[in-house]
């Protein structure tokens, strides 16, 4: 196994350049474990590695942020447990790689739901917005779940919408906008917790539900939500 990571951290170093190192701070993206790789070439890596959850595991322990990102390509949500999306949470440090594990992997598994009503009430601002993520990658990837959880997911945005931590913040808008473009009953939901944020007394919370009202009510997201009926 040391020899897979140290191969495909090898690779990474080969693809690597300063000035993506460089650009990573423009996105409030910490640069000091990294390497300076893109996502699409990390993709490439993660395609010709193959699913591997060992490996996965392996990569995450070095702490280098483009070795933690190919880990959300390469592991096997089948394999990865509570115990492992925990730890995982816990390190988060940054956006992009709380949402690319949620967005590549965690929403994959069987313990996605559950992590959504745990992690909201963590502390941590990484923490806290994988939540958000989760259930935002949830709206478009689980395909087969009923509007109840989203329902639920509604109640935990409105709880959390006068978090005024950045990155809190811009999930819990991005969850709101998304769950209200899954399907007609729930764009009505979503609207209805818009509008009661807009109102609210809570800076944070107005902007969340100004800012996801002006999409829900786009003549866009009717027209596309009407062709799905």
């Amino acid at each position: 196994m040391d020899e897979e990571v140290e191969s495909a951290l090898a690779w990474l170093r080969r693809h690597s350049s300063k000035r993506n190192r460089d650009a990573m701070a423009r996105y409030a993206i910490p640069s000091e474990h990294a390497l300076g790789v893109s996502v699409s070439d990390i993709r490439v890596l993660g395609k010709k590695l193959g699913p591997n959850h060992a490996l996965a595991v392996a990569l995450w322990k070095t702490g280098v942020y483009e070795a933690r990102m190919l880990a959300s390509f390469v592991d096997e949500p089948a394999r990865v447990t509570s115990a492992q999306m925990d730890r995982w949470c816990r390190e988060f440090d940054n956006w992009a790689v709380c949402d690319t594990l949620c967005f590549a992997l965690f929403d994959r598994t069987p313990h996605a739901w559950k992590k959504i009503a745990q992690w909201r009430k963590l502390p941590g601002e990484f923490q806290k917005r994988a939540a958000f993520a989760l259930l935002w990658a949830l709206t478009v990837h689980d395909k087969e779940a009923k509007d109840a959880p989203f329902q639920k997911g509604l109640g935990f945005i409105e709880e959390a919408a006068t978090d005024g931590r950045n990155f809190v913040k811009k999930a819990v808008n991005m969850a709101l906008r998304a769950t209200g473009k899954r399907n007609l009953a729930l764009h009505h939901a979503a609207v209805e917790v818009a509008r009661r944020l807009a109102r609210s007394p809570d800076p944070t919370a107005r902007w969340v539900g100004k800012d996801a009202l002006r999409e829900l009510t786009s003549a866009g997201v009717i027209r596309r939500l009407a062709k799905r009926r």
